[in-house]
């Protein structure tokens, strides 16, 4: 070995200003469901999502998965990339967001359709085979300081024999 060359046992990530996230893969401890908090007689597309939270200074939709009113299943960030949707969470979890979570009145309640619930159970089911440690959590159950009803359901009770 050239003398200028280092070992990783020499390298300290702190030393060279890395953050120990950006190189370690990402432990997740948590899947955590929302609701888009919008109507559920008025459409509110992908595009739309990811206008919203760019809006909100993100670089792109802030959830990992989204799930449309059709049940169609859109893949929004890469999970390899921390996500955006639960502050003092995101670094240890993927976000899963579901349109809807409103009544036509505006009043928060489980506005899931038979096709979204089929996609969010297809998606866990799928999720927790390489993260079979990972619990499920509505939004609201991650802390008493979140004064919330995301998702508008008892996402821990529903899915807890995942």
């Amino acid at each position: 070995m050239n003398s200028n060359e280092l070992t990783t046992a020499e390298v300290n990530p702190k030393e060279l200003n890395i953050k120990e996230e950006e190189y370690l893969p990402r432990e997740i401890k948590l899947i955590v469901i929302h609701c888009s908090a919008t109507r559920c007689n008025i459409p509110f597309t992908p595009a739309q999502l990811e206008e919203c939270h760019k809006a909100m200074g993100m670089k792109c939709t802030g959830y990992h998965f989204y799930i449309t009113r059709d049940g169609m299943l859109h893949h929004t960030r890469p999970l390899e990339e921390v996500g955006a949707h639960a502050r003092g969470f995101n670094l240890h979890s993927i976000g899963i967001c579901y349109e809807g979570g409103l009544s036509p009145e505006g009043i928060p309640m489980d506005t899931r359709t038979t096709f979204q619930r089929m996609a969010l159970l297809d998606l866990l089911t799928i999720l927790k085979k390489p993260y079979p440690n990972a619990t499920v959590k509505g939004h609201y159950q991650l802390s008493a300081d979140i004064h919330k009803a995301c998702p508008c359901f008892d996402a821990e009770k529903e899915y807890s024999s995942l």
